[in-house]
C-alpha cells in the first residue's frame, strides 16, 4: 500500500495546478500582455452544466438498469488562471478551462465509475452504461425523482475573481516581491506563484438530490532564498482562501513575503540537529500536519472498513491524552479545506473525531458509510471529475486548550522547538509517520535558543497523541495539497503543542 503525504504546495506541484485537463492556454512572458488584456467573467465556472434534469434523471435509471444500490451523476467546470514570478521578472501566465462529468455505480462493496470529457447526453448515457457493469444482479432499481436539495453554505465572495482584472493579480505579485527583497540584503531571489479557480459542480444521484454551486479559491505562495556567503535557506510561506480578491484585505502581500523572508535569515545560522528522543514543541498553524497524516489519514473510513489502520475497532475506547481532542469541520468559513457539501452531496460538517483521548467516529463517504452503517460525514471528496470520491479530510485539526504557550515553552528543560514542517508521509496501515523540519529551534532551559537544521521527526500515531501533554490557546491553521493517490485541498492546524518523547533524526555525530 503506498503511503499517503502531505505537504505545503512546492513549486512543483503549484505549476500543475491550472493542467487538469481541457483547455490550458500559455502566455510566455513577451504574451502576458495578452492575458492581461483578456476581459474578466467572459466565461463562467457554470458553462456546460445546465442539463435538464429529465436528463440526469435518465442517466442515472441508465447507470442502475443493472442494478445496484446506488448512482450518480457529477458534473464539473473550472476556470484558472496561474501566474509565475521569479526573480523579479513575470516568466509565464496559464488560463485554464477544464470540464467534463463522471457516473458512478455502487454495488455492494463494489463501484463502477466512467467519466467523460464532453458534457452531452450521448456521452453521459455512454459512461453510465460503461459504469453500470459493476452491478449483475439483474434486478433493476428505481431512481427517486429529482429535487433541489437545501445545504448550508460557508462560502461568502465580495469581490469575485471573475471581475479582476489581471492587472490587480500582477500588482499583488509585484508588492510581495519588493517587500521580500527588501527585508534584508541577504534575500538575494525571490519567487512569487499566485493561482485562482473558480469550480462550478452539479450532482445529482439515485437518493432524489440535485445540488449545484459555484465557488473560488485562491493560493498565494512567496519562496524566497538567503546566502551569507557561508549558508543558503530556502523558505516558504502561503495562503489559502475560498474566497474572492478580498483575501488580500485580510492578508496583505506583504505580510506573507515577510514571514517567507524572516525564515530565510533566521535560518542562516542554523546548526545541525542532534538525534534522540526528545521532547517537541510543535508550533500553532501548519504544525497541525503532523496530526493531519499521522491521526487523520488513519481515521479515514476507507481503511477502517476494510479492516486496517491503527483505529480499527477502536470506537469509545481511550487512544488518546485527556487534553487531546481533533477535529475535522469542512464548515469554517471561506477556508482553505471548506467545501458547503462534498462531492457526492453530503452536507459539511463539524465532527468531533477524538473528544478527550476518547475516539468517537471516522470520516466517511457514501460507501464507507454503507459499509460500516455510520452516518456520512461529508467527507467524499474527489480530486476532479476524473476520480470516484473517496474519504478525505477537510479542515483538520487539534482543538484549542488552556495552556498558555510561554507557559508550555518556560516548562520545557530541554527539547526542539518546531516552527514550520516542510512535509511528511503516513503507512495508513500501521500509523508509522515521518516528517522534515524546515524552520526548528533547540529549547534548552525553558527557552528558544540556536536554529537547527536537518531534524526528522519519527514515530507511531497512537504514541505521539498518547504522549501530548500540553495543548495551548492559539489555534492556527495553515494551507497545503493532501495526496492520496488523487489531490485534495486541505487545512491542517493546531495551536501550540507539546509532545513528551518524539524520535528525532539528526545530522549531528
Amino acid at each position: 500500500m503506498k503511503k499517503y503525504a502531505v505537504h505545503d504546495i512546492p513549486r512543483r506541484d503549484f505549476l500543475k495546478m491550472s493542467v487538469k485537463g481541457g483547455l490550458v492556454m500559455a502566455a510566455t512572458p513577451a504574451l502576458l500582455t495578452n492575458l492581461i488584456s483578456c476581459s474578466p467573467g467572459t466565461i463562467s465556472a457554470s458553462t456546460g452544466l445546465d442539463l435538464d434534469q429529465s436528463v440526469l434523471k435518465k442517466v442515472i435509471a441508465k447507470a442502475l438498469e443493472k442494478g445496484g444500490d446506488f448512482a450518480d451523476v457529477y458534473l464539473e467546470n473550472r476556470v484558472s488562471r496561474q501566474i509565475v514570478m521569479e526573480e523579479s521578472k513575470f516568466k509565464s501566465g496559464l488560463y485554464g478551462i477544464s470540464q467534463g462529468a463522471g457516473v458512478r455505480v455502487i454495488s455492494g462493496n463494489k463501484t463502477g465509475y466512467a467519466y467523460t470529457d464532453e458534457i452531452s447526453e450521448e456521452k453521459l448515457l455512454r459512461a453510465a452504461e460503461v459504469a453500470s457493469y459493476v452491478a449483475n444482479n439483474g434486478s433493476s432499481f428505481t431512481p427517486v425523482d429529482l429535487n433541489m436539495a437545501d445545504r448550508k453554505s460557508f462560502i461568502t465572495v465580495e469581490q469575485p475573481l471573475s471581475d479582476i482584472a489581471d492587472t490587480r493579480r500582477i500588482e499583488m505579485m509585484q508588492r510581495a516581491d519588493e517587500a521580500a527583497m527588501s527585508y534584508d540584503e541577504r534575500i538575494k531571489m525571490a519567487m512569487v506563484n499566485y493561482y485562482d479557480e473558480i469550480r462550478g459542480r452539479v450532482i445529482a444521484n439515485s437518493e432524489g438530490v440535485y445540488l449545484r454551486d459555484e465557488n473560488p479559491l485562491m493560493f498565494f505562495i512567496v519562496q524566497t532564498m538567503s546566502d551569507d556567503g557561508k549558508a543558503r535557506h530556502m523558505s516558504r510561506e502561503r495562503l489559502s482562501k475560498h474566497s474572492g480578491f478580498e483575501m488580500f484585505e485580510e492578508f496583505t502581500p506583504e505580510m506573507v513575503a515577510k514571514r517567507a523572508a524572516r525564515e530565510a535569515i533566521d535560518m542562516l545560522d542554523a546548526e545541525a540537529a542532534p538525534a534522540g528522543i526528545m521532547d517537541v514543541i510543535m508550533m500553532n498553524g501548519w504544525g497541525g500536519v503532523l496530526v493531519h497524516e499521522a491521526v487523520g489519514h488513519p481515521l479515514e473510513a476507507d481503511n477502517i472498513a476494510k479492516g486496517v489502520g491503527a483505529f480499527t475497532g477502536k470506537l469509545g475506547q481511550k487512544v488518546a491524552s485527556d487534553v487531546f481532542t481533533m477535529v475535522d469541520d469542512g464548515s469554517i468559513k471561506n477556508a482553505r479545506g471548506t467545501i458547503n457539501f462534498d462531492d457526492e452531496g453530503t452536507q459539511a460538517k463539524r465532527n468531533v473525531l477524538i473528544e478527550n483521548g476518547v475516539l468517537n467516529g471516522y470520516m466517511t463517504d457514501v460507501l464507507s458509510a454503507k459499509q460500516l452503517d455510520m452516518e456520512r460525514t461529508g467527507n467524499g471528496r474527489r480530486e476532479s471529475f476524473r476520480y470516484i470520491p473517496i474519504p478525505r479530510m477537510t479542515n483538520t485539526f487539534i482543538e484549542q486548550g488552556e495552556s498558555e504557550p510561554a507557559d508550555i515553552l518556560a516548562s520545557t528543560k530541554k527539547g526542539i522547538y518546531v516552527q514550520s514542517l516542510s512535509g511528511g508521509s503516513v503507512n495508513p496501515v500501521t500509523g508509522v509517520f515521518n516528517f522534515t523540519c524546515r524552520e526548528a529551534y533547540l529549547v534548552e532551559n525553558g527557552k528558544k535558543t540556536k536554529p537547527i537544521k536537518g531534524a526528522t521527526l519519527i514515530g507511531s500515531c497512537l504514541d505521539v497523541i498518547s504522549n501530548v501533554d500540553a495543548v495551548g490557546n492559539d489555534l492556527e491553521f495553515g494551507p497545503g495539497i493532501c495526496g492520496k493517490g488523487q489531490a485534495a485541498e486541505v487545512d491542517a492546524g493546531q495551536p501550540t503543542v507539546r509532545i513528551r518523547g518524539i524520535n528525532v533524526g539528526g545530522s549531528k555525530a
